[in-house]
């Protein structure tokens, strides 16, 4: 979490900083063999050098952003799961829960996609 400690300080909304604090701890904790680092101002988590998944935070929202071939790969899912999406980014809206089953799912995906991936992007 110490990646993240400086980005995490920047969040003036308690509940926002506790909220995506949780799904950091959640997703190190599920997937160890990811980096956690920051690029472009954003919290992300990488493997073997390439983007997994990433965020970002908005007055409305948090932002997932598991690049296009991950929105479009689970688009009914994020939009059962209640969530907004566009081409790039799933939108939570602060008081929605997080689906973590979706996350999960997001995430290995990404994984397993990417891994004879040698870029940073797809």
């Amino acid at each position: 979490m110490e990646t993240f400690k400086e980005y995490l300080s920047l969040i003036d909304h308690t509940e926002h900083r506790a909220k995506i604090e949780e799904i950091f701890k959640w997703i190190m904790n599920k997937f160890p063999m990811l980096k956690p680092r920051i690029a472009w101002n954003q919290p992300m988590f990488t493997d073997h050098g390439t983007f997994i998944i990433g965020f970002s935070i908005s007055k409305q929202h948090l932002a997932v952003t598991p690049e296009y071939a991950g929105i479009t790969r689970f688009s009914k899912e994020i939009n059962d799961a209640g969530y907004e999406h566009s081409k790039m980014i799933m939108r939570i809206k602060w008081d929605d829960p997080i689906n973590y089953d979706l996350l999960e799912k997001m995430i290995h995906y990404n994984i397993v996609d990417k891994a004879k991936c040698t870029t940073f992007w797809r």
